[in-house]
C-alpha cells in the first residue's frame, strides 16, 4: 500500500513538472515569435514580469512609497479626512498638521480677533433656486451636495446608498447624463435631473428631446430641478462614455439605447449651437417642467459667459438659467480621455471667480445661483468656493470616499474592488447600502458642519457670510495674498463692452 501511494505521489509530481515545463515552453516560443511588445521578443516568459511591476506600482506607490501629501488625484491625507467624517469619526488630528502652508496654492483662511460665540452662531440658511421665475422653486438645504454619476457609471447599491445618505442629511443628488433610475428615487432624496446630450431618460424613439417624458419627470415631487449638461471638468467636448459591459439591461432601458454595447453621448447637443439656441432650450424646460433649469459647463474663458449674459440682457431675465454648475478642468469621477482631463478648461480654482465676476459685471448674480464642483472634497476648499462667491458645493469623489472608495483607478473597467462602479454582482456584494448610507449622510453632514466651524472662526455667523477677503492664497515667493486681490469684485457692467 505504502509502495503504491509513493508511486502515485511521484507520478502526480511528474505529471506537475512536466504540466508546467511544457507551459512555460509554449509561453517561451508565444513570446518569442510574437511581434508586438519587443521586451517579449527580447526576454520571453521572465519578460512579464515587467508588465506585472507596472501594473502593480500605482498601489505600491499609494500603500507604502508616497507620502501622506504626494499622491495624486487625491493624497492620502486628503481621503484620510473624507474617511474620518464619513465614519463620524471627527476631523480631529495630533501633533499638528502635514500641510505645507508655504507651498504655491495653499489657502489659509483669515481668523477672526474675536470669533463668534457658540450662542451668536446662526444656522446657514437655505437658498432658494428659480423663485420669481418658475412655478414650483427648489428650496435648497444643503451648502454641499452629491454631483452628477450616472447609474450605470456607478451601481445600483452605491446610487441607492448616495440616495437614502442625501435624503438623511437633506442634500440633493444629481443624476448624472444617465437618466432617472428607480434606485435614485428609492432613498427618497431630492433629485436635479441632469439631461445630457444624449437625451438619455428624456428622449423619444429618435433619440430627440421629449415633451412627454419632461412632464413625466416633472411630475415626480423627488424631482425638485433639471440642469442641462453641455460639459464637464473630465472632458469638455467630449461626450460620456459607458463601457459595454457595464450597459445591462435595465440600464438601457432606462437610457433608451440597445444592451451590451457602449453608450457614447455627442460631444454637444445637436440642437443647441449657441446661446440663444441654449437660451431656448431653458425655456422650454422650465416652461413644460414648472421646476428650475440650470447648466453644467467646464469653463475655457470669458467668452461664451459674455455671450450668455448679453443674450440674457437683450432677451429678459426670465430666460437665464436659475443655477450655473461650474465645473473645474480638474473634475471627473467617470472616464475620460487624458488628452482631455489633463490639458481641457480652466481649473475651478480660475474658472469660479470668472463666472462669478461675469454675472456681478453684467447683474446678474442675484437672478443665477452658482454651484461649484472640482475636487472641493474637504470643508476647507468648500469654504474657499464660499467666498469665491458660489452658493453651493457639488462633489462626486467626495461621496465616492464616503461609499468606501480606495482610488483603485479602475472605475471604467468594471471592476471596482469596492462595489461602487461595477455591475459585477460578487463584487457589488461588498458594498452594504444599510452600512454606507449613513456614511454618505455623517460626510453631507459634516462638511457643513465644518464649513460653519470655518466660518465662525473668521467672525462670521454662517457660511453664507463668507467673502473673498476671508483666504488668502500663497503665491510663488511663499508670501499670500487676500484672495479680493488676485480677484478684485469688478464694478457692475455698463454696457459699454466688457474683458474677455
Amino acid at each position: 500500500m505504502g509502495t503504491m501511494i509513493g508511486v502515485l505521489q511521484v507520478s502526480l509530481g511528474v505529471l506537475i513538472v512536466v504540466v508546467v515545463g511544457g507551459g512555460l515552453v509554449y509561453w517561451y516560443v508565444q513570446d518569442i515569435t510574437q511581434k508586438k511588445h519587443a521586451i517579449l521578443r527580447n526576454y520571453p516568459v521572465i519578460g512579464h514580469l515587467r508588465y506585472f511591476f507596472e501594473q502593480l506600482g500605482e498601489y505600491f506607490r499609494q500603500y507604502f512609497f508616497l507620502g501622506d501629501r504626494e499622491e495624486m488625484p487625491f493624497n492620502r491625507a486628503t481621503r484620510g479626512w473624507v474617511y474620518r467624517l464619513a465614519k463620524n469619526e471627527g476631523g480631529v488630528i495630533g501633533f499638528g498638521s502635514t500641510y505645507d502652508l508655504h507651498q504655491p496654492g495653499a489657502l489659509l483662511f483669515v481668523n477672526a480677533g474675536f470669533p463668534v460665540l457658540e450662542e451668536d452662531q446662526a444656522p446657514t440658511p437655505p437658498l432658494i433656486i428659480g423663485e420669481g421665475y418658475t412655478a414650483k422653486p427648489f428650496v435648497a438645504r444643503s451648502v454641499v451636495n452629491i454631483s452628477g454619476m450616472s447609474y450605470g457609471a456607478l451601481s445600483r447599491p452605491a446610487v441607492l446608498a448616495l440616495s437614502k445618505g442625501a435624503a438623511e442629511a437633506g442634500c440633493w443628488m444629481d443624476t448624472g447624463e444617465g437618466g432617472l433610475a428607480p434606485a435614485h428615487l428609492e432613498g427618497g432624496a431630492d433629485i436635479i435631473m441632469q439631461i445630457g446630450t444624449a437625451k438619455y431618460g428624456v428622449r423619444d424613439a429618435e433619440g430627440h428631446l421629449s415633451d412627454d417624458r419632461l412632464r413625466e419627470l416633472a411630475a415626480i415631487d423627488a424631482v425638485k430641478a433639471f440642469e442641462i449638461k453641455l460639459s464637464q471638468g473630465a472632458k469638455p467636448g467630449k461626450g460620456g462614455v459607458l463601457p459595454a459591459a457595464k450597459v445591462t439591461p435595465e440600464i438601457a432601458a432606462i437610457r433608451g439605447i440597445p444592451v451590451g454595447l457602449d453608450s457614447i453621448s455627442p460631444n454637444r447637443h445637436r440642437d443647441i449651437g449657441n446661446v440663444n439656441e441654449l437660451l431656448d432650450m431653458i425655456v422650454r424646460v422650465r416652461n413644460l417642467t414648472g421646476k428650475p433649469v440650470g447648466i453644467k459647463t467646464a469653463i475655457g474663458g470669458r467668452r461664451f459667459l459674455h455671450e450668455l449674459c448679453e443674450a440674457i440682457l437683450r432677451r429678459g431675465l426670465d430666460t437665464a438659467p436659475d443655477f450655473i454648475a461650474v465645473d473645474g478642468g480638474e473634475g471627473g469621477s467617470g472616464a475620460a480621455p487624458q488628452a482631455l482631463a489633463d490639458h481641457m478648461a480652466l481649473s475651478i480654482d480660475e474658472a469660479l471667480p470668472r463666472v462669478v465676476d461675469t454675472l456681478i459685471e453684467f447683474g446678474l448674480r442675484e437672478r443665477v445661483r452658482v454651484v461649484a464642483a472640482g475636487k472641493l472634497v474637504t470643508s476647507a476648499r468648500a469654504a474657499w468656493a464660499l467666498a469665491c462667491g458660489a452658493d453651493f458645493v457639488n462633489t462626486a469623489r467626495g461621496f465616492m470616499f464616503s461609499l468606501g472608495c480606495v482610488q483603485a483607478m479602475r472605475c471604467h473597467q468594471n471592476t471596482c474592488p469596492t462595489g461602487i462602479t461595477t455591475h459585477d454582482p460578487k463584487l457589488q456584494r461588498g458594498l452594504v447600502v444599510e452600512e454606507k448610507y449613513l456614511r454618505v449622510a455623517h460626510y453631507a453632514r459634516n462638511m457643513n458642519k465644518e464649513i460653519d466651524m470655518i466660518a465662525h472662526a473668521c467672525g462670521l455667523r454662517h457660511a453664507r457670510e463668507f467673502r473673498r477677503e476671508h483666504v488668502r492664497r500663497v503665491q510663488a515667493d511663499g508670501r499670500s495674498e487676500a484672495f479680493n486681490m488676485l480677484y478684485p469684485y469688478p464694478e457692475p457692467f455698463d454696457g459699454k463692452g466688457g474683458v474677455f
